[in-house]
């Protein structure tokens, strides 16, 4: 059984689906606010008839079913990094199974491009969910008469959205388990008022459940062809949550999610979409009116205002638990990218005592925070959000099932034949609906693509940065056996005590260690050379954390190995594996840091000098390793090295 299926299922799996449910699926559970109205929507739109209103339903319901429930639970699920999840610990675990430096690259970078796009998703979803609830306040007519300025002013309703914001990314560093609990139960009641408002419009329209037959969707789409881009467009929307699902893996488990969707999220969704086209079927002219929202008009709001309050209030609370689906997202795959270096340190706070994989970081939290609440205030609507939402999702699904078809033939050694069959199913599907969203680019689909293409320069600048630095030590580097030599021969006075040296290089003498003794002239009478890898996997075994060498002369080399989804505690990880014999104290050990500083060359070229300098800008704003590594900060020095670049 992998992580993904034990962990959190150790516990009662029904409590664990129930914290997934508040998470995992608040995104793509909160669709139905604004996805079928946007098959609808004048400009863009079909016609409402019966034939086109069947016809949308049965494509929601399919493509919930084939993307979600066949690609997402059903096979990606099953490629778990060690329990961690997501687009980057997909691309992670690919690069050791594909032979050849050239493709681990290629396909690492894919990865790299996928975990981009999610980011800018992360601002866009709580963007539209928030307000397309809000706006809902709208349709409540006697708080419309109460407060005439909800309807008649342009900036109150973002301004209500974005207090919600504020307040939702205030809660963050409480943890997502305990997010979890407050919200499972509110979610559970939303996906319940789903289902039952939809039974009751379904109910009056039966001949809406043909919508049920996959050859409606395929005659929709053949006999609506102008339409069929736009369309596409707009039914994608209902199922943006899926990649997100992928990358919460980490936080619940493989079971729980699973357990969730076929009981709750699938059956609800369906109904509602159903219940939805009945209305629409039964009241056309709620698409033509002020305030065209069919899911807010499935309790009457003439007839039951005060329902329909409680539910716009409901909704309000659903959206804000819908963006919890991507800030958890983000979380998980920023983690994963400073691990693989591919972003600098930055402090993650470890919000369960019993689940690894809950984190919360407050630098991508308020960044985060102030991109949504930008973003309402720029769009004013969700109508208009609507046009940039959907393409970053459509780009990252189609870079997953790229990485699939590699997992499928080298992971699981699928035949050629098998893996493409499936794949190229996969990408058909992928493809169709990011050609739909190319057509939303000059109307805001560029935002998403220049956010996550700023996020990506980012993560290769730190890569490259890192790379030159490393090659540029590798230069300077004096071999080890050079230095136990020297202390062979007895030229180097001894201090008593221990100290350890971080290292990249097992075999070359640390910068620290050489500065140390350039300036103080001695050397402790024990060395540790510390080098920490961080492997291509979530969590690494106990066997493999822990490796040392006796190099004689008082020279120990240590190797400590973690994980990529693993919070790096150096003083713990050396207590539980140092042998007894070798007598580590802790309390009087001192840990020697270098600290890089970036000089710029004479010889680098003015493309190069922009990208040292926001690698330079990087560096100095990263967490000191001495916070990142836990270690005890009475007990670090730090010696300062300047790097020309």
């Amino acid at each position: 059984m992998s992580q993904a299926e034990s962990g959190t299922t150790s516990r009662w799996p029904v409590a664990a689906a129930l914290g997934a449910l508040g998470v995992v699926f608040g995104d793509i559970g909160t669709s139905p606010l604004y996805a079928f109205k946007e098959c609808f929507l004048s400009g863009h739109g079909a016609p409402v008839n019966p034939f086109n209103l069947i016809g949308a339903a049965s494509l929601i319901v399919w493509s919930l079913l084939f993307i979600v429930g066949l690609k997402y639970l059903r096979m990606i699920l099953r490629l778990d990094n060690r329990g961690e999840g997501g687009v980057l610990a997909l691309a992670a675990l690919i690069r050791n199974a594909v032979p050849g430096e050239k493709n681990q690259k290629w396909f690492f970078m894919l990865g790299l491009f996928g975990a981009a796009l999610i980011y800018a998703d992360g601002m866009l979803t709580p963007a539209i969910s928030v307000l397309s609830a809000v706006e809902g306040l709208k349709t409540v007519k006697p708080l419309t008469e109460a407060v005439p300025a909800i309807t008649k002013s342009e900036h109150l309703i973002p301004l209500i959205a974005s207090i919600i914001l504020i307040g939702l990314f205030a809660i963050q560093r409480f943890g997502t388990a305990k997010v979890g609990k407050l919200f499972g139960p509110i979610v559970l009641t939303w996906f319940a008022v789903l289902a039952i408002t939809g039974t009751v419009s379904l109910l009056q329209t039966p001949m809406v459940l043909k919508a049920l037959l996959p050859t409606t969707a395929i005659k929709f789409l053949v006999v609506e062809w102008r339409h069929g881009l736009p369309l596409l467009a707009a039914v994608f929307l209902a199922v943006t949550g899926g990649e997100a699902l992928y990358a919460d893996l980490g936080h619940f488990g493989r079971r729980p999610i699973r357990m969730a969707w076929w009981a709750i999220v699938c059956p609800a969704l369906v109904l509602n979409y159903l219940g939805q086209a009945a209305l629409l079927e039964r009241s056309p002219e709620i698409m033509s009116g002020e305030n065209a929202s069919p899911f807010f008009h499935l309790i009457d709001p003439a007839r039951f205002p005060g329902l329909n309050l409680l539910l716009v209030i409901l909704a309000v609370l659903a959206t804000i638990i819908a963006s919890q689906a991507l800030i958890s997202g983000a979380f998980s795959l920023t983690a994963q990218a400073i691990q693989l270096n591919c972003l600098p340190r930055l402090r993650i706070f470890h919000t369960s005592v019993t689940e690894k994989g809950q984190i919360y970081l407050p630098m991508v939290n308020w960044l985060l925070a102030i991109a949504c609440v930008l973003l309402v205030v720029i769009f004013q609507s969700s109508e208009a959000l609507a046009a940039a939402y959907g393409i970053a999702i459509a780009l990252t699904m189609t870079a997953t099932s790229v990485l699939f078809w590699v997992a499928a033939r080298k992971i699981w050694q699928w035949s050629p034949v098998k893996a493409a069959i499936l794949s190229c199913i996969f990408l058909g599907v992928d493809v169709a609906f990011l050609s739909a969203n190319s057509l939303k680019i000059h109307d805001g689909g560029w935002l998403p693509l220049v956010v996550a293409a700023a996020v990506m320069f980012l993560m290769t600048t730190w890569t490259w940065g890192r790379n030159r630095s490393a090659i540029q030590f590798a230069r300077q580097r004096i071999p080890l056996g050079d230095l136990l030599d020297q202390v062979a021969r007895g030229t180097i006075p001894r201090v008593r005590g221990t100290a350890i040296f971080m290292t990249g290089q097992a075999d070359a003498v640390p910068v620290p260690l050489l500065h140390n003794l350039k300036h103080n002239g001695v050397i402790h009478e024990r060395l540790i050379l510390l080098h920490v890898l961080t492997l291509d996997v979530a969590v690494a075994a106990k066997e493999e954390r822990f490796e040392f060498k006796d190099l004689g002369q008082g020279f120990l080399n240590v190797v400590l190995r973690f994980g990529f989804a693993e919070e790096p505690d150096v003083p713990q990880a050396l207590k539980d594996g140092m042998p007894p014999e070798i007598g580590y104290h802790p309390g009087r050990t001192s840990f020697f840091l270098g600290r890089e500083t970036i000089v710029t060359g004479k010889a680098c070229t003015s493309k190069h000098r922009f990208r040292l300098a926001i690698f330079a800008s990087m560096l100095r704003n990263a967490t000191p390793a001495s916070a990142y590594f836990k270690l005890p900060p009475n007990r670090v020095v730090e010696l300062g090295a300047q790097v020309t670049l």
